[in-house]
C-alpha cells in the first residue's frame, strides 16, 4: 500500500489535476491541445534526445532486454488485431488500430514517471534503451501494417508501402528526437555550456506538463460504448504485454535494474499515441481513447500489483 501512496499516487494526482481543470473549464480544450503539442512535439522530443545523446550505449543496449520487451509488444499488437477482427468482428483496418493501442504503452509519460519515483533516476537507463526503439518500432509495424491492408483492399501496388511509412516515421517527433541523440551520441557532438543549461530547463518541464496535458485531454473521451473491445485492450495492455516480457525477462541474466525498467514499462497504459493513430487513420477513435482513459485509470491498482512482483 506505500509504494501505491508514495510512488503511483503522485504521478496520477497530476493527471487528475489536468483532468479537473479541464472538467471546471478553467483551461479550455485549445489550451490543453496547445499544452500537449508543446510536449509532444517539443518538451519530450527534446528529453529523449538528452538522455539518449549521453547514455552509454554500448551498456545500455541489451539484447534480451528488448526480446523480453518488444516480444511482449509485437505479441499483444498481434492479439490486439486478431481478437478485433475474428472476435468482435471489426473491420480490418479498425482492427490494425485496436491492435495498435495494445501495442503502444506509455512508455515515456508514465513509465518514466514511475520508474524514477519507485527505483530513482538512475534505473533509468533500461527505459531509456526501449524507448529508443518504441516509436521507431511502434509505428513503423503499425504504419506499415495498416497500410498494406488498405494497400490490398484498394488494388493498389505494396511496394508503395515503404516509401508511405519512411515518410510518416520522420514526421513524428519523437522519432526525430531520437534519431539526433543517437547521431550526437554515436558522432560525440557536444553543445556550448548555455546550450546545454537551456536545454536541460526545457527537458525538467516535460513530464509534468506532459501529464497534466494527458488529464485534460483524456476529459473529452469519457468511456462509451464498445465497453467489450475496451475492455479487451485493457486486458492485453494491462495483464498479458507484463506478464510475458516478465516471463521472458526472468529467463535472461538480467540485472535487476533492467528486470524491473522491461516489466514496469510494459505494464503501462496505452499512451495518447494510439489515439493519434486512429485519428491519422480516422478509424475506431471512440475505442481508442476511451481505452487509453480507462487504461489509465485501471493502471493504478494493476501498476501496484506489478510492482510488488518485482525484486
Amino acid at each position: 500500500m506505500q509504494a501505491l501512496i508514495d510512488i503511483i499516487l503522485p504521478v496520477f494526482l497530476v493527471i487528475g489535476l489536468g483532468y479537473l481543470v479541464a472538467w471546471r473549464g478553467v483551461l479550455g480544450d485549445a489550451s490543453m491541445d496547445g499544452l500537449m503539442a508543446f510536449t509532444q512535439k517539443i518538451a519530450l522530443p527534446l528529453l529523449l534526445f538528452r538522455a539518449i545523446w549521453t547514455l552509454d550505449l554500448g551498456q545500455s543496449f541489451s539484447i534480451p532486454l528488448l526480446i523480453s520487451y518488444y516480444t511482449g509488444s509485437l505479441t499483444c499488437f498481434v492479439a490486439g488485431l486478431l481478437g478485433a477482427r475474428f472476435l468482435f468482428h471489426r473491420p480490418w483496418e479498425e482492427s490494425v488500430v485496436i491492435g495498435f493501442c495494445c501495442l503502444f504503452a506509455n512508455s515515456v509519460l508514465l513509465g518514466i514517471a514511475i520508474t524514477e519515483r519507485a527505483f530513482g533516476s538512475d534505473a533509468l537507463t533500461a527505459n531509456y534503451a526501449i524507448i529508443a526503439f518504441h516509436s521507431p518500432f511502434c509505428y513503423g509495424l503499425g504504419i506499415s501494417v495498416m497500410e498494406f491492408v488498405r494497400a490490398r483492399s484498394a488494388g493498389q501496388r505494396n511496394r508503395d508501402v515503404p516509401l508511405i511509412v519512411a515518410k510518416a516515421m520522420f514526421r513524428n517527433a519523437l522519432v526525430i528526437g531520437i534519431a539526433f541523440g543517437v547521431a550526437f551520441n554515436l558522432l560525440d557532438i557536444t553543445l556550448p555550456e548555455p546550450v546545454t543549461v537551456a536545454l536541460d530547463m526545457v527537458v525538467r518541464t516535460a513530464l509534468p506538463a506532459a501529464l497534466f496535458a494527458l488529464g485534460g485531454v483524456l476529459y473529452r473521451y469519457r468511456p462509451e460504448g464498445d465497453m467489450r473491445v475496451i475492455l479487451y485492450v485493457c486486458a492485453i495492455s494491462l495483464i498479458l504485454h507484463p506478464g510475458i516480457t516478465w516471463g521472458l525477462a526472468a529467463s535472461f541474466p538480467l540485472d535487476d535494474a533492467a528486470f524491473r525498467s522491461a516489466v514496469l514499462t510494459a505494464a503501462m497504459a496505452p499512451g495518447i499515441n494510439g489515439y493519434i493513430f486512429a485519428n491519422m487513420y480516422g478509424r475506431a477513435r471512440r475505442v481508442a481513447a476511451s481505452s487509453v482513459l480507462l487504461a489509465t485509470g485501471m493502471s493504478i491498482i494493476t501498476v501496484w500489483l506489478w510492482l510488488g512482483t518485482l525484486p
